[in-house]
């Protein structure tokens, strides 16, 4: 007769029956096996949840035995045997760390190799909790939330009650994932290459005084029509010296080439990216000039205004655009006089559009790439009055430029695009 199961056990055991049936697999674990082993902890006094209990010490055995296993495939020979005469590397002790779970702190025994090259993945290095908080804190701080909202969360769902500075070093862990990333290879071409700012509210390190900073994203269309976030900077002030520092830091990852930069007129960009990359055509953010025409005329007018630029934008060409700027000045200069000259004096990098075909113009224009990241960052960071440090800014948006890539990264209609450039720019969009 099957010994009587604790609740608890019993509720593991049925999963585990469960996962069974729906794959098919053997049982790997024993039922009866699993209310010996739940008896004799009742009669020795030894609880079957919490700390230092029953689960516990199972889990410390399995998740031993697993990162045991991961060593050997790493090193290519069991424990105890002896290693190939050729290899050098080998068994080396073990390290001790303490890990969090649902069942209190569990002490694991991580086997170490003499080149320090082993990277277990059941128990990553750093990592501290083995029953999935971190990955719901990292999910709601992504999303926005504040550390006390992210407690009530946790609590109000889960039951968990987890502290303030839990939730930092979680999230604080994120910032060596920033960093490699950051500092990762890229392409050596891009055809389109958009660089964008938003502006956050940082409290300055020495003034205590919350500051408006800038943080310029660049995003990049990749030879196979992919978005890809090549990095994220934040800077008190733009300018020629700034924007050379970024164009270095992707030549230095790799970038040989970009044929196209969109850009909204940001100070010293100009001049830094033709140090950096003499070949790109620098064009104009479009939309960017729109919005900022609409900032010079009321709200009754701007949607005549905005009917009345269209003819501009979608000219076939650079002298039919010109003749089109005229008209409206004729039409719109009396009652606002700064809108017509904010166009002539980007005019140089308005131009290069007309002689792009209509399926580039419609990347470039509409900036659907960028825009969808931009409807993404500005999501997460509604619910930010202000950052305390920089590093605090840098994880949130990382988190949501990771979020925004998960989606879905193509852009759209990039085939006819493609076709288009690698003529215009026959050479240097294959090489």
């Amino acid at each position: 007769m099957r010994m009587q199961v604790e609740p608890v056990a019993e509720a593991v055991v049925m999963e585990v029956e469960d996962q069974v049936t729906a794959t098919g697999t053997a049982p790997l674990v024993d039922r009866d096996l699993v209310a010996q082993l739940v008896g004799d902890a009742q009669r020795l006094g030894l609880s079957v949840e919490g700390e230092g209990g029953l689960l516990a010490q199972l889990t410390k055995l399995v998740l031993e035995s697993a990162l045991e296993g991961e060593m050997t495939a790493h090193l290519g020979y069991e424990a105890g045997a002896e290693p190939p005469a050729e290899q050098t590397n080998r068994r080396n002790g073990v390290a001790t760390k303490r890990v969090k779970g649902s069942d209190g702190e569990v002490p694991l025994s991580v086997p170490r190799d003499r080149a320090g090259s082993f990277e277990p993945e059941l128990v990553k290095k750093g990592q501290t909790r083995i029953d999935g908080v971190d990955d719901k804190i990292i999910g709601l701080y992504a999303a926005g939330l504040s550390v006390r909202d992210i407690q009530a969360h946790l609590e109000d769902l889960y039951g968990l009650r987890v502290s303030a500075d839990l939730i930092s070093r979680v999230t604080d862990a994120v910032l060596d994932e920033v960093r490699e990333w950051q500092h990762r290879a890229l392409d050596r071409m891009y055809p389109i290459v958009i660089f964008d700012a938003l502006r956050v509210k940082i409290r300055d390190a020495d003034s205590r005084m919350v500051k408006n900073k800038a943080v310029y994203i660049a995003l990049g269309v990749t030879r196979d029509g992919d978005r890809e976030v090549l990095g994220l900077w934040i800077a008190d002030n733009e300018g020629a010296k700034f924007w050379l520092s970024v164009m270095n830091e992707l030549r230095n990852r790799g970038v040989q080439d970009i044929l196209i930069a969109v850009v909204d007129g940001l100070k010293g960009f100009p001049e830094a990216i033709t140090a950096a990359f003499p070949e790109t055509m620098v064009q104009t953010c479009i939309v960017h000039l729109i919005r900022h025409s609409m900032n010079f005329c009321s709200w009754k007018d701007r949607k005549a205004v905005a009917a009345d630029l269209r003819p501009i934008y979608e000219a076939p060409t650079a002298e039919e655009a010109a003749r089109q700027l005229d008209a409206f000045e004729d039409k719109w200069g009396g009652k606002y006089p700064s809108i017509a000259p904010a166009w002539r004096r980007a005019w140089a990098e308005v131009t290069p559009f007309y002689a792009f075909s209509a399926a580039i113009r419609k990347i470039i224009y509409t900036t659907n790439a960028v825009e969808s990241l931009n409807r993404v960052l500005r999501k997460t960071l509604k619910t930010k009055g202000s950052f305390p440090t920089e590093e605090a800014a840098t994880k949130l948006i990382f988190l949501a430029i990771r979020n925004f890539e998960k989606g879905g990264r193509a852009v759209r209609e990039w085939v006819a695009a493609r076709n288009q450039l690698a003529i215009m720019f026959a050479g240097r969009f294959d090489a």
